[in-house]
């Protein structure tokens, strides 16, 4: 299979913006196993402003354009040297791609962009996107890491996009304020109904919330492409994903 998976910063990151080092070491050693057994990866990773927050020791994630492009430029290095350092312990090669809406909404450099992930797969390596918020003048140009994983997923016609966040799944309410909410296991068609279930913003550090991920679903499902929503705080999960078994949601593709 190729997969596309999605870490959102909640997954990799504490509340203080430092790297969850037990998190992150197991997220690569199940996605370096799952590269042994033949699978090709593609990794979208949110972070590098949450992650610049926490080693500027800034405290919460800045509300000024100019700081959370400082914070990003000091957390994208931050987070591809424990990539790089974690995913060599396993004999494996990652490659950064910083990219702009410009990168995907040009056919050129969007061509230039699908050739370089291509490429990289067929030599190896582990491509690990992310939008480049040091340059981007927009919150993010793409709109947000859930929609950039997706866009990805597509462009490289991925078999699963797998979106790793601090929820189990879409629910039928707000599980944090309803005590009977109900995980669905299943969507089979994104609809108005599934629209309304979403709710706002997502961690204090990120920038994602329900509502991006169902975007995000709505993108895949439209190009035949299957989706989960996981809880990342548990990675072993990705290799139920990966097996057909039922985690988090799914959002079956169209056929």
């Amino acid at each position: 299979m190729r997969l596309v998976i999605k870490i959102g910063t909640s997954t990799i990151a504490h509340s203080s913006g430092s790297l969850n080092i037990r998190r992150v070491e197991q997220l690569c050693k199940v996605i370096s196993d799952l590269k042994n057994a033949g699978h090709e990866i593609v990794l979208v990773s949110s972070g590098a402003i949450g992650m610049g927050v926490g080693k500027l020791k800034l405290g919460t994630r800045p509300s000024d354009m100019p700081t959370k492009q400082a914070a990003a430029a000091v957390g994208q290095c931050e987070l591809m040297y424990a990539y790089d350092k974690l995913f060599a312990e396993y004999n494996h090669t990652v490659a950064q791609i910083l990219i702009t809406g410009d990168d995907v909404e040009n056919a050129h450099r969007h061509k230039h962009f699908k050739d370089t992930v291509f490429r990289l797969i067929e030599l190896g390596a582990i491509p690990v996107i992310n939008e480049n918020d040091t340059v981007s003048t927009q919150e993010i140009a793409v709109g947000d890491n859930d929609t950039l994983a997706a866009i990805v997923a597509v462009s490289v016609k991925a078999d699963l996009l797998i979106l790793l966040s601090d929820i189990d799944g879409l629910y039928t309410a707000d599980p944090k304020k309803d005590g009977n909410a109900k995980l669905i296991a299943t969507v089979n068609a994104v609809d108005e109904k599934i629209y309304s279930l979403a709710g706002g913003a997502g961690s204090a550090l990120g920038t994602g919330g329900m509502a991006t991920k169902i975007k995000a679903a709505k993108i895949c499902t439209d190009s035949g492409i299957d989706m989960i929503i996981s809880n990342g705080a548990f990675p072993e999960m990705l290799y139920k994903a990966v097996e057909g078994e039922s985690v988090g949601t799914k959002f079956i593709g169209k056929k």
